[in-house]
């Protein structure tokens, strides 16, 4: 993997990411980021998969999309709390509280600002389900991560964020051990199984 790799990898993200918002078709626009996932995964050198997983690499195990999954929240202030992580290639990434999304029937959810350079909103949410038998991943998935690319945008209102747990997808540490990526704290853990978006069968 090369640095030339990594900013393919990206540049084909943020595409994916910028066909989804302008599509008005949210299966097709599903259908689509589940596609060009696997695709990346299957081919790109930036592939988080290990070799012995890519030799048998089928496709990601995500399930059909269900609209009703698809919200469009407003933040409530937060207190600005920060919180620094340990990761295995950036070193010790901050990142501050900016609000709080209330879901309905899901809960509440932090919503973070990268504070460092590049900035990016980040939402990452582990659910009742998370490292159960076929389940998902035990850290957590990641619903937003806009710095590089995973963005949804906004809803009607210009000063909400869409949330779509359908697009829930797992970070790259739960594929290759080498990772390590900030994952969901206790105001990112919801009570309730989110049963669409990318699932998790490894063992990693």
């Amino acid at each position: 993997m090369t640095a030339l790799d990594v900013g393919d990898w990206r540049r084909r993200v943020f595409a994916t990411y910028a066909a989804v918002r302008e599509s008005t078709d949210l299966f097709a626009a599903h259908d689509l980021w589940r596609r060009e996932r696997d695709d990346l995964f299957a081919n790109h050198p930036s592939t988080p998969l290990l070799p012995e997983d890519l030799a048998v690499f089928t496709g990601l195990p995500v399930k059909p999309y269900d609209p009703d999954w698809r919200f469009e929240v407003t933040l409530t202030a937060a207190d600005g709390r920060r919180m620094e992580v340990e990761t295995g290639t950036d070193g010790t990434v901050p990142f501050e509280l900016i609000g709080v999304a209330e879901v309905p029937g899901v809960g509440p959810l932090d919503v973070w600002r990268l504070a460092s350079y590049g900035g990016g909103i980040f939402i990452p949410v582990k659910d009742a389900l998370a490292g159960a038998r076929g389940g998902t991943y035990g850290g957590g998935r990641y619903l937003l991560d806009t710095v590089k690319g995973a963005d949804l945008g906004s809803g009607r209102d210009p000063q909400s964020l869409v949330l779509d747990f359908n697009f829930a997808y797992n970070p790259s540490c739960a594929y290759d051990p080498m990772w390590a990526c900030p994952l969901a704290q206790p105001g990112n853990t919801v009570a309730v199984e989110v049963p669409v978006g990318e699932r998790y069968s490894g063992s990693h």
